[in-house]
């Protein structure tokens, strides 16, 4: 890729477990809280269950929205806007200043509508299909998020939508980065959302044994490297950032977060659920987002780790890191921010890409919670208290990956 512009973030939008917005999901998270709490829906019961808690960004979703907008969109739709406007406000753009063909959106979702699907499929068998709502449709739509936002903002230069199951809004923002740095736009607004919490997801990743099943105390469920962490939580939330070429950003005298200094994005053609335990393609797509920040592995003082919190997952992203790190590996600070939020799907690299622009903004690399006794495979300076990342030129890096052997990995500096 032949990049002609310095990509910046310069502005940033969090609905998520822990808060409505991301100034206050980020105090959250730096003061150790945890956004996880049981599900007060009478379909936990109705159905057995066998995990009655998860992460609820929804219960924060207030006035932010039209009484239209709230009928007519998807919850995942609801949380993007919601997280989008935060991003763009945050970023202070003069709308009468930008060129809508030189705006695109770069969205993602890991599983999309699945509410609307499922209870229009649930309206069809019990009322009929003339009662099924017009909207059906738009709104199941995986790509409804990213057209929400492009009609939203009058963006004209594209809208896309990423799906690469939890790697999905990493994969949106690798790509909004080549967007903004090969010149096909000024401005990009990149992230992702999931609403997926419903009976019908969670008794699957359930039946899976892909969740932790900690009823007693949800708080502590999410607990990657932990030596009694069992499965991730299932979160939705929203989270996006506003990409821009450094000169268009100056132009304008906007306050700049941090520099995409590049993305990496692999596959392990593997197995369509397990990574790859030797995990060279995950390592693969680090090195390629260091080699396009023109960095060495030795410059990247703080990394935001993916730590599902499974017992397997932990472990083949501590061997992919190491692969890439060797002994500097050591010396770097990792934060697992899953413990805190739950696993947003395809929301949650959007979410943890916010947390790394902030670490670097703020030169503090967040805690991990709910990590007691440290996996002894897992040999990893792993944060339990905010660390001082201190002075100097830094270098981060936020990975993700997926079901179907999705690796995506993007690297931000800061300015």
């Amino acid at each position: 890729m032949t990049t002609k512009h310095t990509v910046v973030v310069t502005g940033i939008g969090a609905i998520s477990p822990l808060a409505a917005t991301a100034p206050a999901t980020w105090d959250a998270l730096l003061a150790g809280e945890s956004g996880i709490t049981a599900i007060e829906e009478d379909w936990v019961e109705r159905y057995d269950l066998p995990v009655h808690f998860a992460g609820q960004a929804r219960r924060f979703i207030g006035d932010q929205l039209t009484r239209q907008e709230v009928k007519r969109l998807d919850p995942g739709s609801q949380l993007a806007l919601i997280a989008a406007r935060e991003a763009w406000s945050d970023a202070g753009i003069d709308e009468e200043a930008v060129v809508p063909e030189r705006l695109i959106v770069d969205w993602a979702t890991g599983i999309g509508g699945v509410n609307t699907l499922l209870d229009a499929w649930d309206t069809l068998r019990e009322r009929g299909p003339r009662r099924m709502l017009p909207m059906t449709v738009p709104m199941l739509m995986a790509n409804g998020p990213a057209a929400a936002i492009e009609m939203a903002f009058g963006a004209r230069g594209g809208a896309r939508t990423y799906i690469s199951a939890c790697a999905s809004s990493t994969e949106s923002l690798v790509e909004a980065y080549r967007h903004v740095a090969t010149g096909d736009a000024d401005i990009v607004i990149a992230g992702g959302s999931e609403a997926a919490l419903h009976p019908m997801p969670l008794g699957a990743f359930a039946a899976m044994q892909a969740l932790s099943r900690r009823n007693d105390d949800p708080a502590t469920a999410s607990r990657p490297y932990d030596v009694t962490r069992d499965g991730f939580v299932l979160g939705d939330g929203a989270a996006a950032l506003i990409l821009e070429t450094k000169e268009h950003a100056e132009a304008r005298g906007a306050r700049i977060y941090a520099e995409v200094a590049g993305g990496g994005i692999t596959s392990d053609a593997f197995h369509i659920t397990a990574p790859d335990p030797e995990g060279s393609a995950a390592a693969r797509a680090v090195i390629q987002a260091l080699e396009h920040a023109g960095a060495a592995r030795e410059d990247v003082v703080h990394v935001n780790a993916h730590a599902t919190s499974t017992p397997v997952g932990d472990v083949a992203e501590y061997h992919a890191m190491r692969r890439v790190f060797g002994e500097h590996l050591d010396g770097i600070a990792v934060s697992a921010t899953k413990a805190s939020t739950g696993h947003l799907l395809g929301g949650a690299g959007a979410i943890e890409a916010v947390f790394t622009v902030l670490a670097l903004a703020n030169r503090v690399a967040p805690p991990t919670i709910n990590l007691t006794e440290q996996d002894p495979e897992i040999v990893m300076d792993v944060v339990r208290e905010p660390r001082t990342l201190g002075d100097g030129d830094l270098l981060a890096i936020s990975n993700s990956f997926g079901f179907g052997g999705h690796n995506a990995v993007v690297a931000f500096r800061t300015v």
